[in-house]
């Protein structure tokens, strides 16, 4: 329990919002102060999946080109 009343998800296609949505919906119908914020993604990186990303860094793989700095700085720290 995180105790947190914020979700942040990104979008990256219209199907990604249906998915999210019943999501959210879900969330929202558990727990009705739980609010969910959705944002959509520049158009560079609509066809990376977080899914990939894990999977290329699991097998020793540079996201580095995918992720944001701050990301990649914590990702350096809990190496």
């Amino acid at each position: 329990l995180v105790g947190a009343n914020f979700i942040l998800r990104g979008i990256r296609y219209v199907n990604d919002f249906e998915y999210e949505k019943a999501i959210a919906d879900m969330n929202r119908s558990i727990a009705d102060n739980i609010e969910t914020i959705f944002l959509t993604c520049l158009p560079q990186y609509t066809s990376i999946a977080s899914t990939l990303v894990r999977d290329v860094l699991r097998n020793g793989g540079d996201v580095s080109k995918f992720l944001p700095s701050v990301v990649n700085q914590d990702l350096k720290l809990h190496a």
